[in-house]
């Protein structure tokens, strides 16, 4: 490991749980690798797609930066994406990062935010109608369960994230690292970035 680097989880009212709490399990099995900070538009208790609420420690106005960024899904990106305020967020964090990912529904709001233009991305097949409307623009993979583009790595829906956020962990840290992640949280990483039964559940392919 060459430094610790700071991830920033964008969190909004209605943010899909697993979206971020999956991604964050597994950084958080390398604690020097990995430090994570919560943020929203204003710094205080955003609730979830399923009424938990998550405490941002942190605002979209300040500041910080984050060397990997997290835009996670859910019901709440409906509202999300006519957001000033997050969409310019990610547009800056999109210049700025080391890595950008979005799980689910959080890649309408990148491509929202133009930062998808010409690229190679994925989304919830169940919702990827909506989510290509978002960006016509972009390169729009139907049968993925995640999607790498240069820095932007982006994933099919939930539980997709997880095996997106151990593709992260292995470009940074190497496969072994990305590898015992998965062993300590007893996740069976789907290796297979093309490994998607949802899109033809989803009638997509």
């Amino acid at each position: 490991m060459d430094r610790q680097r700071d991830v920033g989880v964008l969190l909004f009212e209605g943010f899909e749980t697993l979206d971020v709490m999956g991604p964050v399990e597994l950084f958080g099995m390398h604690p020097d690798a990995f430090s994570v900070h919560f943020v929203a538009e204003d710094s205080g208790n955003v609730a979830s797609a399923q009424g938990q609420k998550v405490v941002a420690e942190r605002s979209l106005g300040g500041d910080d930066h984050y060397d990997i960024v997290l835009v996670p899904g859910g019901q709440g990106t409906r509202r999300a994406i006519l957001n000033p305020a997050i969409l310019n967020w990610i547009t800056r964090m999109a210049e700025e990062s080391e890595v950008l990912t979005a799980v689910c529904t959080g890649s309408a709001l990148l491509a929202k935010a133009g930062v998808l233009d010409r690229m190679r991305a994925t989304s919830n097949k169940m919702s990827f109608a909506w989510v290509k409307e978002q960006g016509p623009g972009v390169n729009w993979i139907d049968q993925a369960r995640w999607v790498e583009d240069g820095k932007v790595f982006t994933s099919s829906g939930v539980s997709a994230g997880m095996d997106m956020t151990l593709a992260v962990i292995s470009r940074l840290l190497g496969e072994d690292a990305a590898e015992d992640a998965a062993l300590r949280a007893e996740y069976t990483w789907h290796r297979d970035a093309q490994h998607d039964p949802f899109a033809a559940a989803a009638g997509l392919v």
